[in-house]
């Protein structure tokens, strides 16, 4: 089987490269998914079989501004990428969600995205759910790794730096390695197929605000800086961020027969995994 991974620079298509050395891995140099006909083009030329989606506008805040730059990655991309008809795994977050919720959202939710960026990532799930009959979409959230930057090196390099740190402690959701996502992924692929395809949710299991994975970060990785807990208003940012964002993972075990890590557990392997890397 010939597999495409996209956004393979990313976190996640990082993971996902170690574990499928033999897949066609490509950045935006290689591939620019926002091209229709380099898409077919490549895909054709490479006789992929089967394409997994990682290439996103990340950039939260800047996509209120940016807003036809996220439009083509986020939505243009995943649709001509689903347009060539190729089984495929597409990455989605739970930004798609407007976080008014107490409980895990379930797939059936409705979504209700807050911000540009949310907007964008929900428009592409339609896209790809439009065109290819056989992909899933795989929702996820707060994903972290010792690789590129993410909230976990922040805090890492912070709590390394200073006494005290201010985190935002009114939102809430799951935090995510990437390589247990990439495990994931990699047992789904050759599971896919028109009876199971649709959206699935992927997060590692348990819930935190961002000031507890702070402060856990900080006590997993022998840092003595205080984390204080503020209240979003004391945070503004130009997006919108869902105050709850926990995802119910049922559809995903049931169907995939999936065993989740909690989080601090896939917290504690990826600190051991940076500290290969310095």
């Amino acid at each position: 089987m010939n597999i495409l991974i996209t956004g393979a620079n990313g976190q996640l298509g990082t993971e996902l490269t170690k574990l499928l050395p033999y897949a066609i891995a490509t950045g935006s140099k290689d591939l620019d998914i926002t091209n229709e006909k380099a898409v077919h083009r490549f895909v054709k030329k490479y006789s992929i079989d089967f394409i997994i989606n990682c290439a996103a506008y990340t950039a939260v805040d800047l996509a209120e501004t940016e807003v036809l730059e996220a439009v083509k990655v986020n939505t243009y991309g995943p649709k001509f990428l689903a347009q060539t008809g190729r089984k495929m795994i597409h990455i989605s977050t739970d930004y798609v969600f407007d976080g008014d919720s107490n409980i895990p959202y379930k797939i059936t939710d409705t979504p209700k995205p807050l911000s540009v960026y949310g907007y964008t990532k929900l428009l592409g799930e339609k896209e790809v759910l439009k065109y290819s009959h056989e992909s899933a979409i795989i929702r996820t959230s707060w994903v972290f790794s010792p690789y590129g930057k993410n909230f976990f090196k922040t805090m890492q390099r912070l709590g390394s730096e200073k006494s005290e740190i201010n985190v935002v402690g009114d939102q809430f959701g799951t935090p995510t390695y990437a390589a247990d996502l990439a495990s994931a992924i990699v047992e789904i692929v050759p599971q896919i197929n028109e009876f199971n395809a649709g959206i699935y949710h992927f997060t590692n299991k348990g819930q935190c605000s961002w000031a507890q994975f702070a402060s856990e970060i900080m006590q997993q990785s022998g840092l003595e800086c205080k984390v204080k807990s503020i209240p979003t208003s004391q945070y503004p940012t130009p997006a919108m961020r869902p105050k709850y964002s926990v995802l119910d993972k049922t559809k995903i075990i049931e169907t995939f027969g999936l065993k989740i890590p909690d989080w601090k557990d896939a917290l504690t392997r990826c600190i051991k995994e940076n500290e290969k890397h310095r």
